[in-house]
């Protein structure tokens, strides 16, 4: 099966986790790789698998994503957008070629989910996989990012789901990697929190048919309430039931709880020296 889509996959020193990402999209025959000038040997990778290699100094998420979507020819119409760490199915490239022949003119852009796995084991419950959705296909024209990071799908078309998953692996690189990262991430979310426009949100929100604006809606609330990485955690690990993922769920929810806790910190830190205090 050829898939007549076009797929950009984001890299920064990916040489572990690349070949296979690429290997499981091999039925496209345009792909894209945006990398973020990495020292090791992905780019030299990815040429030899056949991609088209990009590179782009990294300044954010957003910008990064909107720099593929906008500065780059593809082939075809249709972008799949993927991470390194990521994989698609033989069962989702099935079902986006099905979607894409008959999907309609007024829709841009296709939502899916992601799943996680940590120590050999599928994170089902722990990531709250039914409710996390990204979008991730879109139509070439009519689809933008916001938010510097955890960023935001906008599209001026309409939106539809996919059944099928992409597969992740975000503990690829060992688990000091996934700490350096959001050693990183805390940070950029503590400066958005503190920035002049924090996300705001509506209680009416909660019950949305769009489990997106549901989730940022749910998220903004814990947010702006005290306590919240121990909140987080017992939300993870409790009433998502995580604790059914195992010894996997409870070290990925004590993880993120820490996640959490060094965004707290950060935005503490950040409020001081706003107010000219000391540290």
């Amino acid at each position: 099966m050829k898939l007549p889509v076009s797929v950009i996959i984001l890299t920064f020193n990916e040489e572990e986790n690349i070949e296979t990402c690429l290997n499981s999209v091999s039925c496209c025959d345009d792909v894209i790789v945006l990398d973020s000038q990495s020292t090791d040997s992905t780019c030299s990778i990815a040429k030899s698998k056949g991609a088209r290699v990009f590179e782009r100094p990294f300044d954010n998420y957003a910008n990064q994503r909107n720099y593929a979507l906008n500065e780059i020819e593809y082939k075809y119409p249709w972008v799949l957008m993927l991470d390194a760490d990521e994989e698609v199915t033989q069962e989702l490239l099935t079902e986006i070629n099905n979607k894409l022949s008959i999907v309609k003119d007024d829709v841009s852009l296709f939502r899916l989910r992601r799943k996680d796995y940590f120590m050999g084991r599928w994170l089902k419950y722990s990531t709250n996989y039914s409710s996390l959705w990204f979008g991730r296909l879109m139509r070439l024209g009519h689809v933008w990012i916001e938010r510097e990071i955890n960023e935001e799908f906008h599209t001026d078309g309409k939106i539809e789901q996919l059944d099928g998953a992409i597969v992740h692996y975000p503990f690829n690189k060992g688990i000091h990697q996934w700490l350096e990262k959001h050693n990183r991430y805390s940070t950029m979310e503590a400066e958005h929190l503190i920035s002049e426009n924090p996300d705001s949100y509506e209680i009416k929100s909660l019950l949305s048919k769009d489990p997106v604006l549901r989730r940022k809606t749910l998220k903004s609330i814990v947010y702006s309430l005290p306590g919240r990485p121990v909140i987080m955690f017992f939300g993870r690990y409790i009433f998502a039931k995580g604790f059914l993922d195992g010894k996997a769920g409870l070290s990925y929810s004590i993880l993120k709880s820490i996640y959490e806790y060094m965004i707290s910190c950060k935005v503490l830190e950040l409020q001081r020296k706003k107010d000219g205090m000391s540290l």
